[in-house]
């Protein structure tokens, strides 16, 4: 899926948190966008999207809908999904939950757990790897090539 992928270490949830901001600051000229979060438990999957909700407008209490599975926002002009996919059962179940009522070509889907709905999720423009470093995260972004030059213009990939 890559054309380019970086690798960082965070220090902290504070880092993890701008640069979910900064990620959104960057794409926010795009007009469709899917990212996958990939991660264990307590990786800062939820802390990054914070950070990019936060960019694009979010106040009060931002948390991962693993129970609601779904958190849609208005923000910045734009539909945003939050999906947490962690208690899906079968990847089908997401007909269920309407999430094509809110087309990825013209919204932006944050998913948590995408594995879980392989098949039928669709093919992500952001691929995000978190995992606990011994000091704070590491974190791995996957870039579509169509994103590259994007991210590089942001600096958040080397030019």
């Amino acid at each position: 899926m890559s054309a380019a992928s970086i690798r960082l270490q965070l220090a902290d949830a504070d880092a993890t948190e701008a640069m979910g901001a900064q990620l959104a600051l960057a794409l926010s000229g795009c007009a469709g966008l899917v990212v996958f979060l990939h991660g264990d438990l307590g990786a800062g999957k939820t802390t990054l999207v914070r950070g990019w909700l936060r960019q694009l407008g979010a106040t009060g209490a931002i948390r991962s809908p693993t129970y609601t599975l779904v958190e849609p926002y208005e923000l910045a002009g734009r539909s945003l999904l939050h999906l947490d996919l962690y208690r899906l059962s079968a990847a089908a179940e997401l007909e269920q939950l309407g999430v094509y009522d809110t087309p990825p070509e013209s919204s932006v889907w944050l998913v948590e757990w995408p594995e879980r709905g392989a098949g039928q999720l669709p093919q992500p423009d952001l691929s995000i790897f978190l995992q606990v470093a011994a000091a704070g995260r590491e974190i791995r972004i996957e870039a579509s090539p169509a994103l590259v030059p994007v991210l590089t213009a942001a600096g958040l990939f080397p030019g």
